[in-house]
């Protein structure tokens, strides 16, 4: 069994164990697997994503870190200069909006598709002598090496961190620091996360590679529906509707990076993924399994092939809307006036302890300080809930043995997904510079910018 460079199929020699007797067996899906694999690989365009995944993170994260301005606009960023932990999931942030999807829609929006524009099924079918096995092997194949693009990616962007900025502490999004070990392993398992929706765009894309045939609008779908689902996640959606788009979970680990661990909306979000992936890639067996291959002219293109392409997904995100809603007691946004105090209140606790640290003060706890927010939006002329850019809060402190309480007023940018930016505005002693003289010399000011999370499903907190 071979492959040509080009990525073409040689079948001629597809089985030449003279212990299988191929009149009366199938080909064995190991065996096809394997050609299918080799076929892949043997493509310049994949060779050259492997090469990228595997190089580039690593180079973009180490030329970063060593710049004076970071991109703290993206999460996590503004602790590029802190940590090598930082990078990692700077680059998962991009990779789960661009990366990823222009991936699957390179692997698996054109498995199939490729046999279609070069003519080999019916070569194909010959030597293998089952449709089940070639899907099978084709599915598996192309699984194997979205892995490989993926840990690439990992390891890439952690190496560049490591070696630039060191194994240093992360701190969290509700402030709290990770030790060395705890934010590897939740780095790691972030992008473990991040599978399941990859999973469900490779799923996506695989239908569309068996029922766009030689059409390449195949090659698109996992990228417009990952393009389609960043819109939605932009617009002021319900958040049943939210959790239950098959993408949410390329946002969801951030809740790993709190103090507890915001797990509901990720478990969520990674079921909802698991099920597109199971409808999808059922629904692609089952309408290439039905082709016609012995039809010259059959490329898959037919219109009851693509109204069940189009009706199973549709079907599948009302469901799922529906058993979240049910499963979910959140309503609306989920963003409401005691979530983002309680979040910022946690936050600019745990970040003034580590500025104490900075400055060598005396050590404080959270629960000494009674740290707590007042926020409004539009200095109350909009009903504080849901998000928006005009978020305004006065942070309360208490220090022991000081009668006076100390204040700090923050303006925030509080995003449809629960993210948040908290920019300080004074005073200058607390909030209203990006540096702080340290003993041993300037310092970032971690109260100066912060981001935070929002949990959009009910908490404790009322409202």
């Amino acid at each position: 069994m071979t492959a040509s460079l080009d990525g073409s199929a040689t079948v001629a020699d597809v089985d030449t164990d003279p212990d299988v007797d191929t009149d009366d067996l199938h080909v064995p899906v190991t065996r096809v697997y394997r050609f299918e694999l080799v076929k892949l690989v043997s493509q310049w365009r994949i060779r050259l994503l492997a090469l990228a995944c595997w190089i580039v993170p690593g180079l973009f994260v180490a030329a970063v870190s060593r710049q004076s301005t970071l991109p703290s606009d993206t999460l996590f960023g503004r602790w590029m200069h802190a940590t090598g932990w930082a990078g990692p999931l700077v680059v998962l942030g991009f990779a789960g909006s661009w990366a990823l999807p222009l991936l699957t829609s390179v692997v698996a929006g054109d498995v199939f598709a490729a046999e279609d524009r070069l003519g080999t099924w019916r070569h194909l079918l010959v030597a293998v002598r089952s449709p089940q096995r070639i899907f099978v092997a084709k599915a598996l194949a192309g699984l194997t090496v979205l892995a490989l693009l993926v840990a690439g990616l990992v390891a890439s962007s952690a190496a560049g961190g490591l070696a630039t900025v060191g194994n240093q502490p992360l701190v969290g999004l509700d402030g709290h620091l990770l030790t060395p070990s705890d934010a590897a392993g939740s780095v790691l398992l972030a992008w473990a996360c991040a599978l399941a929706p990859t999973l469900a765009l490779a799923a996506i894309g695989l239908l569309g590679s068996v029922v766009l045939g030689r059409s390449p609008m195949g090659l698109l779908i996992p990228a417009l529906v990952a393009v389609a689902m960043q819109l939605a996640q932009m617009l002021p959606l319900p958040v049943a509707v939210r959790l239950a788009l098959p993408g949410y979970a390329f946002i969801a680990w951030n809740g790993l990076f709190t103090s507890p661990a915001q797990l509901g909306e990720l478990l969520i979000a990674i079921a909802v993924s698991l099920a597109w992936v199971v409808v999808a890639t059922a629904l692609a067996y089952l309408l290439f399994v039905r082709r016609d291959f012995t039809s010259a002219t059959d490329d898959g293109i037919g219109r009851r092939a693509i109204t069940l392409a189009l009706l199973a997904p549709a079907g599948l995100l009302a469901l799922t809307v529906g058993a979240v809603a049910v499963a979910t007691p959140s309503a609306g946004s989920g963003i409401s006036q005691a979530k983002v105090q309680q979040s910022v209140a946690t936050a600019f606790a745990h970040l003034y302890r580590m500025q104490t640290a900075q400055l060598n003060r005396p050590a404080v706890t959270e629960t000494q300080l009674q740290v707590t927010a007042a926020c409004d939006r539009s200095d109350g002329q909009v009903d504080p809930e849901g998000p928006g850019a005009d978020w305004r809060c006065v942070v309360t402190w208490h220090l022991p043995g000081t009668a006076a309480p100390g204040t700090a007023i923050y303006q925030l940018n509080v995003t449809s997904n629960g993210r948040f930016e908290a920019d300080g505005d004074g005073p200058k002693e607390v909030n209203g510079y990006f540096l702080v003289h340290t003993p041993t010399g300037d310092a970032s000011n971690p109260l100066w910018q912060f981001d935070g999370n929002v949990e959009l499903l009910s908490t404790s907190a009322k409202g």
